[in-house]
């Protein structure tokens, strides 16, 4: 039977495994997804496999760079106790290292390379899950040219390049993203389709004041400019001098931001709120 692409993915989905060990699995069962799972569990994947629906919404941002090209991961786990792992976080370090070593541009990529033991990243994420008993998993990563980067601790990571100004600059911008979160370099960048969703909504919410059109037209331009000042980087006004916008920073260096990526642990993640009380009532009821 072909092995096709949607049955490497459908399994890939269920397992939470590598693209690579899935074909495998795959070929071995002729084609059968269950069998395919059998085989996996049979092979010593069980506990990853088992382990792979879970949320994984704590972990790390790690960032690495050599000459100008600079790469970030973000690699999470379910608990932020594991988050601190001396064993999550060596896991997280050499993947970081081997990320840059081969210049990885997709987690597929990433996931079969090797580290110095000929063990690939995938081999080595299975045997933590094993190990530790936590689901585990490389969320993104972002190969770029950058000249400046810039860490919160390990929950927030920032890789930029500024074409013009100096080191400091560029180190300056990343700290600013980290703590600004602009969603675009310059204003025309947001998308049609956000800046509309955003006019309606300014406009619904003029027109109750019960305005004249003339003036909530120009209420709606006022705001529309403020709104896309704020999720821009360039209108936004820097993080250690808010006196002026980072505009304004760059023109003093002649300088332009050409690309950046933030990554925070955890973002756009749907976390799983725990009612403590109820769960501690739970264990009583069942010890009863």
């Amino acid at each position: 039977m072909a092995i096709t692409a949607a049955l490497v993915k459908e399994l890939r989905e269920r397992t939470g495994a590598a693209m690579m060990d899935c074909k495998k699995a795959l070929v071995e069962a002729n084609g059968d997804v269950d069998a395919a799972i059998e085989t996996m569990r049979a092979s010593g994947q069980a506990k990853a496999i088992k382990k792979a629906g879970r949320v994984t919404a704590e972990g790390r941002v790690v960032a690495r760079t050599a000459e100008t090209t600079s790469i970030i991961i973000e690699v999470n786990c379910e608990t932020d106790f594991v988050g601190k792992d001396d064993n999550f976080v060596s896991f997280v370090d050499r993947t970081a290292d081997v990320a840059l070593q081969y210049k990885t541009e997709t987690i597929e990529a990433l996931m079969a390379a090797t580290y110095a033991n000929g063990q690939t990243v995938e081999e080595a994420r299975q045997e933590l899950v094993n190990k530790i008993g936590e689901n585990i998993q490389i969320r993104r990563l972002a190969l770029m040219t950058a000249n400046g980067s810039y860490l919160h601790g390990a929950k927030i990571g920032v890789l930029v390049n500024v074409e013009g100004g100096d080191n400091e600059l560029a180190k300056d911008i990343a700290m600013h993203v980290a703590a600004s979160k602009p969603e675009v370099i310059l204003p025309e960048e947001v998308p049609a389709d956000r800046v509309e969703a955003e006019r309606r909504f300014l406009t619904d919410q003029a027109l109750e004041s019960g305005k004249p059109k003339e003036v909530v037209d120009k209420m709606i331009d006022g705001r529309m400019r403020k709104f896309l000042g704020e999720i821009s980087l360039v209108g936004q006004p820097f993080v250690k001098d808010p006196s002026f916008s980072v505009s304004d920073l760059l023109k003093q260096h002649n300088a332009k931001v050409t690309c950046f990526v933030r990554y925070e642990v955890g973002e756009g993640v749907d976390k799983k709120v725990d009612n403590f009380a109820e769960e501690v009532m739970a264990q009583v009821r069942g010890s009863e």
